[in-house]
């Protein structure tokens, strides 16, 4: 679990300036309708849904553009066939990267991060060369002053919680994907505001890099892979130490 908090922070940034650039939006969008289309359009009746709209909404992401979003995936709107895909591989200094993608053109994504790849020193690899090293978990994360340790974990074990830990300034829950949604809805309905709530890949091992050059040219190389209009997701295994995590946190 080494790290995840550490990124959740530059994650947290980076959607911002996503949200400048206006890419959110997009990426966003094709979520809901991915959601939509597997899993009906009422958000009443689709957790993932209501998710990805509570996600969209806190971005500011307009109301029209959820509603058309969502009308694609049910079919009342026309649209591309979104494809779901996980490509894998290495960003600088041998650092495992799981990438999820959203596309509607799976050749046009494929040649677009070969080149991303090869031009900023990554390498792509064959499936399953890396994703045996991630775990995929529900994580919701509470600041610490929000509520005591005692009381959150009485409140997310009874909700489906499979362990709850100490992590930095957060008071960490640990979900299966299924439970998360149930999880969530419990530590909302309790008056409480996650910092920080994703089903994620949780990396078994991870790749310290304690040098701020070599940081920083990791942290790059996967601001650019997120970046690309296609990716929704970048999991890798990178951890940070404090006192180089405080320098790209400022």
């Amino acid at each position: 679990m080494a790290g995840h908090s550490k990124w959740a922070g530059i994650k947290h940034k980076k959607a911002a300036n996503d949200a400048k650039r206006g890419k959110i939006f997009s990426k966003l969008a094709k979520l809901i309708t991915v959601a939509a289309r597997d899993g009906g359009g009422d958000v009443g009746q689709n957790p993932y849904l209501k998710l990805m709209v509570d996600k969209a909404k806190s971005a500011n992401m307009p109301n029209d553009n959820i509603d058309r979003a969502i009308k694609k995936g049910t079919g009342e709107l026309a649209s591309a066939v979104i494809s779901e895909l996980v490509y894998e591989g290495y960003a600088p200094f041998q650092v495992a990267l799981v990438v999820d993608i959203l596309t509607d053109n799976k050749n046009r994504t494929a040649s677009e991060l070969r080149r991303l790849f090869d031009k900023k020193g990554g390498t792509l690899a064959n499936p399953g060369a890396v994703s045996w090293m991630f775990e995929t978990k529900g994580v919701i994360e509470i600041p610490v002053d929000a509520i005591s340790e005692e009381d959150l974990m009485e409140l997310v074990l009874e909700a489906g919680a499979e362990d709850m830990k100490y992590e930095e300034e957060h008071l960490q829950v640990l979900t299966e994907p299924t439970s998360f949604t149930a999880v969530r809805q419990a530590i909302v309905a309790a008056g409480l505001e996650p910092s920080y709530a994703e089903v994620t890949r949780i990396p078994s091992t991870t790749i310290s890099i304690d040098n701020e050059k070599n940081a920083s040219k990791v942290l790059n190389f996967i601001a650019e892979v997120e970046d690309h209009d296609d990716v929704h997701k970048v999991s890798s295994n990178l951890d940070l130490p404090p006192e180089i995590l405080a320098i790209f946190e400022n």
